[in-house]
């Protein structure tokens, strides 16, 4: 096994109570059924390589944990409905891991994929939505802010997808209003909706 990266320790460390057991088991399954595995960080995430390619990334949030193949697309679907960046969805326990054997036998496959070459992505390619309809307190907030408007009409549908979603999934009214008005604000300055990362 390659030596454990003290990045990972420490993003380890910092996160929720409930989230380091399950991340550190991810560690440990990577190691156990790929042992050339190599730590890194991707994204400010803890990522895992294997010659050189990308194996997986895991990342822990404010409730759950995700874990992401990178070639999770082509060994196995998606979990329904998921929201989650990677394909076990929403991993609340250590319990919601699947069995080691399955597990193991999927990061075997993906890494043989990484190795020879293969693309990867995590999600299989489907066919471009269309643009997203904006909700009407947005296309009221934009009418108001010409620098703002400007920025969203011009933005690819994906990036105004990012801030209506964002927007329409806020569950108080308070909280959406604040959303709206934040949106505006990064608009007019020209930022997409996830900005902070884009220079990850």
């Amino acid at each position: 096994m390659a030596a454990p990266d003290p990045r990972i320790d420490a993003y380890i460390a910092r996160a929720a109570p409930f989230a380091r057991p399950i991340l550190d088991e991810l560690r440990a399954r990577v190691h156990a059924a790929c042992p050339d595995a190599e730590e890194t960080l991707k994204w400010s995430a803890p990522a895992f390589t294997c010659q050189g390619r990308l194996l997986a990334v895991m990342a822990a949030f404010k409730q759950h944990v995700a874990f992401n193949l990178w070639q999770g697309a082509r060994v196995m679907e998606q979990e329904a409905g998921s929201e989650a960046m990677g394909q076990f969805g929403r991993l609340a326990s250590v319990a919601d891991l699947p069995p080691r054997p399955a597990m193991a036998a999927l990061l075997r496959q993906a890494r043989a994929l990484g190795v020879a070459g293969q693309p990867g992505g995590g999600r299989k390619r489907t066919a471009p939505k269309p643009s997203p309809r904006p909700p009407a307190d947005l296309v009221e907030a934009l009418a108001g802010n010409p620098a703002a408007r400007a920025t969203f009409e011009g933005f690819p549908p994906g990036k105004q997808r990012d801030y209506v979603d964002w927007i329409v999934e806020a569950k108080r009214e308070a909280t959406r209003r604040n959303r709206i008005e934040q949106a505006v604000a990064w608009l007019a300055e020209g930022k997409a909706r996830h900005w902070k990362y884009e220079s990850c």
